[in-house]
């Protein structure tokens, strides 16, 4: 897969377009991308996605503090590297962009610099200033300007359709199984282990403390979870805490992030780590005191061990 961040030397054989911000890539993206790859192996033809950097929100409301995304730009890159696209289009998004007729996007980018032949769009597909480029104006702009368009169906899971808001909701909600079941793949969640108050050491069930790599990360609704942990190309198994604490921190919505690794030892301060949600545990609780708390905790990693039994 080739990545472009300028169009400037852009080119590919009869190209096959779909554009959007495609959060998560989830199952109904997915289905988007199969749809052009099948169609560019008709028109011997090349995939190409056309996506932006930053969020769009980020440069419109710059002031808004609730965005939140299911994957940041890298987790983004690796997914459509593993669906098998051929070229991906990180364009710049500014205030100049975001100014663009939907009728200038069309000639000047996937016209003039594209060479788009066909353009895969979702049902639900608007674009460009105002969100102005519906399906009829879109088939009016492709009929002017020499290529076809193709509109994909939504796509249905246990008769919803699948969307990047309802995963978030699932994941707000600590619905994991649900989130996972929509994505495609197991939620994952990048981040760098932080100095914490050690007090899991003192109960016997050390915790590495968190800090999301990408403050616009979604991060699960309080609870304990199940999950995998991935150091230095190593898997472990452990639990994961998120709750609040009073001392800030980056992370989104100032949660607290303290995972319980099995089977592993070491000073991990600094290291980079990947967090790999299967299940949710229980909600967060207060408990009387620190024996009630232990208990649970030897509780909670019987529990985890049964629910990663498979992994």
């Amino acid at each position: 897969m080739k990545i472009h961040y300028s169009l400037d030397d852009f080119n590919a054989t009869n190209p096959v377009v779909t554009i959007g911000t495609f959060d998560g890539l989830h199952k109904g993206h997915q289905s988007v991308v199969e749809e052009l790859k099948q169609l560019a192996r008709e028109m011997n033809g090349e995939t190409v996605i056309f996506t932006f950097y930053p969020h769009p929100r980020i440069v419109t409301s710059p002031n808004e503090k609730s965005l939140r995304l299911l994957t940041t730009k890298e987790e983004k890159i690796k997914l459509f590297e593993k669906f098998g696209v051929d070229h991906l289009i990180i364009y710049p998004f500014n205030k100049e962009f975001a100014e663009l007729s939907y009728t200038d996007f069309v000639k000047d980018i996937l016209v003039n610099k594209i060479g788009t032949r066909c353009l895969v769009v979702g049902y639900d597909h608007r674009f460009g200033k105002n969100r102005e480029g519906g399906y009829e104006y879109l088939l009016a702009c492709a009929e002017k300007n020499n290529f076809t368009v193709k509109k994909t169906d939504a796509l249905s899971v246990e008769a919803e359709k699948v969307s990047s808001t309802k995963i978030r909701a699932a994941l707000q909600s600590g619905d994991i199984k649900k989130a996972n079941q929509y994505l495609g793949y197991e939620f994952t969640l990048h981040g760098t282990v932080v100095k914490g108050m050690q007090l899991g050491r003192k109960l016997g069930f050390p915790t590495a403390n968190i800090e999301a790599s990408d403050k616009y990360k979604i991060i699960p609704g309080y609870g304990v979870y199940a999950v995998l942990v991935e150091i230095e190309n190593k898997q472990y198994k452990g639990m994961l805490n998120i709750g609040t604490r009073p001392t800030f921190n980056n992370n989104a919505d100032n949660r607290s992030i303290e995972v319980n690794i099995f089977d592993f030892s070491g000073d991990m301060y600094g290291d980079a780590v990947t967090l790999i949600f299967i299940d949710k545990i229980r909600e967060e609780q207060k408990f009387a005191g620190i024996d009630a708390l232990v208990e649970q905790l030897k509780s909670d990693k019987q529990v985890a061990l049964q629910l990663l039994t498979d992994y």
